[in-house]
């Protein structure tokens, strides 16, 4: 803990509002919400805490707080500011699951949709649904059923779904509003819950074509029925009303969490999610962020009844929500919250090996890596490697791994400028400039450890440019191949020496991954950019340079600049006829005299 930090605690409010925890890059990586800001802030750094914990406060360097009136203005803060600065440490729905919707379009022919976003567009929205396989065979039987218009855009002429009765034929007829209504009507009883008695509507009909002989039809409405039961029915009862609800258990255990939620609909559990992560706060407070999470990230619509377990402040989700919530204290309803709870910590037990295994390939490794290289454990890594064929279309790429995984939405693509074709050197010198100038220029975080696709030379050259160029001190390394292009060695210092790492460890291991990733990374692109210049490309228009001229041009001179730039000597060392080098540099001068023209 530094003098800054234990200056703050000193004089920390006790009243309620939002902690921000910042690492040494001044980066957010962790919001809490606190009823008593001074109690709350001082419990992370004193006393003792479990691994996750210890590692969250290790990297502690300032932190900053918001007072607020309320408990539950300090709750809405605390999801806003999760949202805007996407901490690291914070339980995130990163997987943005979401589920499908029924819709009812609002058009004057309206039709009927699967969606997986509620848009306010004044359309009918029933789910959501447990999975897609759900909500289209729910679809296909309300087709059957209800005949409304299919085609996105409407045709000149009738379709086979009006043969099949499954269409008005609003293309080539005029349907009155209130026969839609009355469809729609029907819809939503059926989808809340009175499935019942168009089933019964059904039978009777079913009997009556029966008597009057027409067999055929008397058919449909039998496999009607049949498609009906099949969908609606063969879902376990769990309650006797027909209410729509969520119920939420949770449990706790080596400082990880497990929610589950149960998604109750007609009366019917029709599905549940799982969703496990680290806890760094009290539970219950962590419990009801996912919560207030958990609505605002999946644009569910809220069901008419939350169910929570007890020992959770519910009156704060009360006011957020649309919902109504219940703490139930017994009967059926408290049944559900003990069965969700009972699955959470099945789940929290059956999946924690899998958990610290995960854990050990990405932060234990970091971990690893760090004591091995005997520097700040590097949680944050950019790794860089060039590709080119023959000196043609030279690219770079860097990844990023954070936390041991990457994270893809950081990963960047350079196209070489300025190097020289086969200078590997001056392209990497290149790339490190341009990244780290933007880094500096537009405040970016700072890698804890950059790794070059190469050995000593790579590692002196983005050496020269941090250090002597931009001033800044990150540490580097190298990554040397045996003869099978496989990892092999990790170079580290200056002069760079071997690092030793046992090559079953979870560090080398790392290391592994990042070298395949970058190296796969730089070579797709590379040839989407080699195969889209192999296409087409201003050489085209070039009278007398075809597609083999062309491509030996590329791998002479590495780029269009280049063959730009060229004179008649340097086509003659390309073994390029005079004639034709005359025309290729008659070519480009023409083009640039008629740029200047038009400025």
């Amino acid at each position: 803990m530094n003098d800054l930090i234990k200056q703050k605690l000193a004089i920390l409010p006790d009243q309620p509002g939002c902690y921000l925890m910042k690492d040494r890059q001044g980066t957010i990586i962790y919001v809490g919400k606190a009823k008593v800001l001074k109690n709350r802030v001082r419990s992370y750094f004193t006393g003792s805490h479990n691994g996750k914990t210890q590692r969250l406060v290790s990297e502690i360097e300032d932190f900053e707080y918001i007072v607020t009136s309320s408990n539950k203005e300090a709750f809405i803060l605390e999801l806003n500011l999760i949202k805007l600065h996407d901490p690291k440490y914070n339980i995130m729905l990163k997987d943005d699951k979401t589920y499908p919707y029924i819709k009812i379009t609002n058009e004057k022919n309206p039709r009927l949709l699967i969606v997986r976003k509620v848009k306010k567009d004044k359309g009918k929205y029933f789910g959501p649904y447990p999975n897609a396989y759900a909500a289209t065979e729910t679809k296909k039987l309300l087709d059957r059923l209800y005949p409304y218009r299919k085609c996105q855009n409407m045709p000149n002429r009738v379709c086979l779904y009006y043969h099949l009765g499954q269409c008005l034929a609003p293309c080539v007829k005029d349907i009155e509003k209130e026969t839609y209504r009355q469809m729609t009507a029907e819809i939503t009883n059926f989808l809340n819950g009175g499935h019942n008695a168009v089933k019964k509507d059904l039978e009777q009909k079913m009997i009556a074509a029966s008597e009057k002989l027409d067999f055929e039809r008397a058919k449909e409405y039998r496999d009607q029925i049949a498609h009906i039961e099949a969908v609606m029915e063969k879902q376990k009862i769990t309650t006797n009303d027909f209410t729509n609800r969520d119920v939420f258990g949770f449990a706790v255990d080596k400082g990880w969490i497990c929610v589950q939620v149960f998604f109750v609909r007609q009366g019917k559990l029709i599905e549940r999610d799982v969703s496990l992560f680290p806890t760094y706060g009290e539970p219950e407070e962590e419990f009801l962020t996912f919560v207030g999470q958990f609505y605002e990230k999946n644009e569910h619509i809220q069901p008419k009844e939350v169910l929570l377990p007890k020992g959770v402040d519910g009156d704060i989700l009360q006011e957020v929500l649309e919902a109504k919530v219940l703490i139930p204290q017994k009967g059926k309803k408290k049944e559900l919250v003990d069965l969700a709870s009972k699955n959470a910590q099945i789940a929290i037990s059956e999946k924690f090996q899998l958990i610290e295994r995960q854990e050990q390939r990405t932060i234990g490794a970091c971990e690893e890596l760090g004591n091995a290289m005997n520097i700040t454990t590097p949680l944050r890594i950019e790794a860089f490697d060039n590709s080119h064929i023959f000196g043609a279309d030279t690219v770079s790429a860097m990844v990023v791994f954070i936390d041991g995984k990457p994270n893809k939405k950081e990963y960047r693509k350079f196209k070489i400028q300025s190097a020289n074709a086969h200078d590997d050197y001056g392209a990497m010198k290149e790339v490190i400039r341009r990244r780290y100038s933007r880094v500096l220029k537009e405040g970016l975080p700072l890698p804890d450890l950059l790794v070059t696709d190469g050995g000593k030379g790579q590692m002196e050259i983005a050496r020269s440019i941090l250090e002597d160029e931009l001033g800044l001190d990150i540490p580097i390394a190298g990554l040397a191949k045996d003869d099978k292009h496989q990892t092999s060695q990790l170079l580290y210092g200056n002069p760079p020496e071997i690092i030793p790492l046992k090559r079953t460890s979870e560090a080398f291991y790392l290391l592994q991954r990042i070298q395949d990733e970058v190296h796969r990374f730089a070579i797709t692109f590379h040839r989407s950019l080699h195969e889209k210049n192999a296409i087409t490309s201003i050489l085209d228009e070039i009278p007398g340079v075809g597609p083999k001229r062309k491509q030996q041009l590329l791998k002479h001179f590495g780029s269009i600049k280049k063959i730009k730039e060229a004179d008649i000597e340097a086509f003659r060392e390309a073994k390029v006829p005079e004639k034709l080098a005359q025309v290729i540099v008659d070519f480009f001068a023409e083009k640039e005299k008629s740029l200047n023209n038009k400025k």
